[in-house]
């Protein structure tokens, strides 16, 4: 079954460009002669597939990416991790929520969980609940690496990723693998990511970071998994779009906003 992903943001968490920056990358996102891949917004993806429209995080910047991309459902929601700038576009979902006959389904692991439910307490506690709250419920995805939903048709398997001194959620579907905010992959998820179409991974800067991999690092992890197809996203305003595209194989690429890619989503690899 193909599917298409389309980046909703390819940013790092202040985005690009950066507030009160005016490096050449920054000036080039907003200039009218600049390049517009070089504006980025916090990351999120959306995968279209089967008639339906699942999606990976909703960032702050989630309703302004909404209406970028025309997103007039949602499906399902995965999120990959508690930090603000996977979760806070939440409330965002209100008025899609509204659109679908049953609540709609959110998967998180237990610590995202617990902040999505402390942060926007007034859609989780019937207690507090305000009126037009988003209409959605909360799935706890269980700890076992290669576990997940099956969603209309295909199969979302949870990939540990090691984002510095934390151990957070990426997602295998079918040929595809998203995995942002990641300094380093354990063993367990080498075995889950053999024989990938598309591969996604988090790319800050060239310099090495604590909790985020460097361009380097990324490189040489596409060399070990061998995905046909490798594009970086959470990427700062280190990275000019052009200049480093022009340094890299043909086969890996630098993400943006906006960029569609279309792979097979089912059935579901699971490396023996």
């Amino acid at each position: 079954m193909q599917a298409t992903l389309t980046f909703l943001g390819t940013g790092t968490s202040m985005g690009v460009p950066t507030l009160g920056c005016d490096c050449a990358v920054c000036t080039s996102a907003t200039a009218p002669d600049g390049d517009h891949r070089n504006r980025r917004t916090r990351p999120s993806i959306r995968l279209d597939y089967n008639g339906r429209t699942v999606l990976v995080d909703t960032g702050p910047d989630f309703h302004a990416q909404a209406v970028r991309e025309r997103i007039n459902r949602a499906d399902a929601v995965l999120y990959t991790h508690p930090h603000a700038d996977h979760i806070l576009g939440m409330d965002d979902l209100r008025p899609l929520s509204f659109r679908t006959p049953e609540p709609l389904p959110l998967y998180a692991d237990e610590p995202t969980a617990a902040t999505l439910e402390s942060v926007f307490h007034y859609t989780f506690d019937n207690r507090a609940r305000y009126p037009t709250s988003a209409r959605v419920v909360l799935h706890r995805l269980a700890e076992e690496p290669g576990s997940g939903p099956t969603l209309f048709g295909a199969h979302f398997q949870r990939i540990p990723v090691i984002h510095g001194r934390q151990r957070i959620t990426g997602y295998r579907f079918g040929s595809a693998a998203y995995l942002t905010d990641m300094s380093d992959l354990p063993p367990e998820s080498l075995e889950l990511l053999q024989g990938l179409d598309l591969l996604i991974l988090d790319a800050l800067r060239k310099e090495p970071h604590p909790s985020h991999s460097h361009l380097q690092k990324s490189i040489d992890y596409v060399t070990l998994l061998k995905p046909r197809r490798a594009f970086f996203t959470h990427m700062g305003h280190e990275l000019d779009h052009a200049a480093t595209d022009a340094e890299l194989p043909p086969h890996i690429r630098l993400a943006y906003d906006g960029l569609q890619l279309s792979f097979d989503i089912a059935p579901d690899v699971t490396p023996e």
